[in-house]
Parts: structure tokens; C-alpha cells; sequence
């Protein structure tokens, strides 16, 4: 099986060095065939050796936004064994980090505060008034 490098969407490519590649056996139905091969991969992403690529910030970033996925020695980890082959479990998973990756260097736009407009403000206390009638008249027939 080939090992790649993985390019993330703004162009930055993670080179192979920084991924260790482990697999076992999968769960779940398949008959005799899913008990004697070992096509479930377990892909861990060293954020240190990463961190070369990356930058502080970025590493920081994806530490913090998917502290669930990062395991004990400070690795962050996706595992993929939906597919019977190892080679297509390879490829979901790299495609999973990807994602991952994408997901938690995505910065957010700063909101810039800005006040409610005069017609705005009109129209929310023209609706308040207008529900207030509506109670108000609703008081009047009793039940």
C-alpha cells in the first residue's frame, strides 16, 4: 500500500513523516473473511512533528477545536473500517483528517456590532403592540 502526503484545502501539504499508520482487525458481520484480515486503519496525525507545516497557531487551533479526537500523547486520531478493503479504509480516513483539518482551520469572521435600524425598531413595537391588542381583546369575551 502507498502512504501520501496529504494536501489540505489551502494548499499546505502534510508530508507522510507526520502520520502513523496502524491497522486491525474490523468488527461487525462479514463471515470468515473479516476474521483473518486486518482492514480497519487507525490514522494518528503527530501534531509536534506537524507543527513544522502548520505553524503554532494552527496546531493551537486544532488542539483546542478537536481536543476530543486528540488521544493521550497528544495525537490527533480518525479510524475508518466501513469498507471491507484496507486500501479504501486508507482513503477514508485520510479524506476523514482532511475534513478535520479543514473544519478546525476555518476561522471565524470577527462580528462587527451595529445598532438596530429607526424601521426596525419601529416594527418590533408595532408587532408588541399589535400582540398586546390582540390579548387585550381576547380578555374582553371571558371563557
Amino acid at each position: 500500500m502507498s502512504r501520501s502526503d496529504l494536501t489540505l484545502r489551502d494548499g499546505r501539504v502534510l508530508p507522510k513523516d507526520c502520520f502513523h499508520l496502524s491497522f486491525s482487525r474490523s468488527g461487525g458481520a462479514g463471515g470468515q473473511h473479516v476474521n483473518k484480515t486486518e482492514s480497519k486503519v487507525d490514522l494518528r496525525l503527530d501534531l509536534t512533528a506537524a507543527t513544522a507545516v502548520l505553524g503554532l497557531r494552527d496546531v493551537h487551533r486544532i488542539r483546542s477545536v478537536l481536543e476530543n479526537r486528540i488521544d493521550a500523547d497528544g495525537m490527533l486520531y480518525v479510524t475508518a473500517s466501513e469498507h471491507r478493503s484496507q486500501f479504501q479504509n486508507y482513503e477514508a480516513a485520510m479524506l476523514r483528517m482532511a475534513g478535520l483539518l479543514a473544519g478546525a482551520l476555518v476561522r471565524q469572521k470577527r462580528r462587527i456590532a451595529t445598532r438596530p435600524t429607526r424601521g426596525s425598531q419601529r416594527r418590533r413595537v408595532d408587532e408588541k403592540r399589535h400582540r398586546g391588542d390582540i390579548k387585550r381583546g381576547r380578555q374582553d369575551g371571558g371563557g
